[in-house]
């Protein structure tokens, strides 16, 4: 009995998981596996012994509704500890409403929020060839979202790849998608915003 009660104290200490909740942009989308910014994250979190389980559950090709309709079923599943939300990139692609966007990061921080989790909104911003006013309405929300919902805010994930002097040379073939080269710096960027939520 004494054993087995050691067992329960120890499995009630574990940490919470991590939950990454993206797109392609998180998910590897042309890398060998194992080079996309989340892997390199469990590498630098066991490396300075942050002991937390990672769970990607980040899909190619992910808007703001397949995420919000995806994370109830993922919170109770892995009642994580931490939430990443890294969705927003295919909305625009598609065109989608700035409003629905909005409303459906609104929702998914207030979820798991609920449950106790810290939430961390990673933004993006779109080209220039979007329209000014559109790309400026488009990056703010991410902010307007994290203020309102108490969200620790990465502003651009691709802060350094998308905008450096070297994009071009940073993106696949497609011009959307980053090569491995630029996933330690999209790191770089999540990094000092995620790790205090970890500790």
């Amino acid at each position: 009995m004494l054993a087995s009660g050691s067992v329960w104290a120890q499995a009630a200490r574990a940490p919470a998981p991590l939950l990454v909740l993206g797109d392609s942009l998180s998910a590897e989308y042309g890398l060998p596996r194992g080079a996309g910014w989340v892997a390199l994250l469990e590498r630098r979190m066991a490396r300075e012994k942050l002991v937390r389980p990672v769970v990607n559950a980040s899909i190619s090709g992910e808007t703001t509704s397949g995420g919000r309709s995806r994370l109830a079923a993922l919170l109770a599943q892995h009642k994580p500890g931490v939430v990443v939300i890294e969705l927003g990139g295919n909305d625009a692609l598609r065109g989608l409403p700035l409003a629905m966007t909005r409303d459906n990061l609104r929702e998914m921080a207030r979820m798991a929020k609920a449950t106790g989790a810290r939430v961390l909104i990673a933004g993006m911003q779109v080209p220039p060839n979007y329209g000014r006013q559109y790309g400026e309405e488009f990056a703010a929300l991410f902010s307007t979202v994290a203020r309102e919902q108490g969200a620790i805010l990465v502003p651009f994930l691709l802060a350094g790849v998308a905008d450096g002097p070297d994009a071009e040379t940073m993106f696949q073939a497609d011009r959307i998608h980053p090569r491995a080269e630029a996933h330690p710096r999209i790191l770089q960027n999540v990094w000092p915003a995620l790790s205090p939520l970890l500790r």
